[in-house]
């Protein structure tokens, strides 16, 4: 059992790798999203500051994503015993 915990283990870290890499470019395409509203006059003056909310929102998911899968790796690791003390 202790093998496929560590494949588990091993996997999990390649997909929160994925996330970490890719989280600035989710972040910047909100950023880009703004830019392409504001310039092609889609987005009147008052619905800028609102559709700015929006899309720092949606950035945010992406983080709390991140955030979530470090903590899973963090309950799976101490759930495998990685964090016992050698003497015991």
């Amino acid at each position: 059992m202790k093998p496929l915990l560590t494949v588990g283990i091993v996997l999990f870290c390649g997909a929160l790798l994925f996330q970490i890499v890719t989280l600035p470019v989710e972040i910047n395409a909100s950023k880009r999203a703004l830019v392409m509203l504001g310039d092609t006059a889609i987005l009147g003056e008052s619905e800028v500051k609102s559709t700015r909310k929006v899309l720092r929102a949606a950035a945010m998911t992406y983080v709390a994503a991140v955030i979530g899968s470090l903590l899973q790796l963090l309950r799976l690791l101490i759930l495998s015993g990685v964090f016992r003390r050698r003497d015991d």
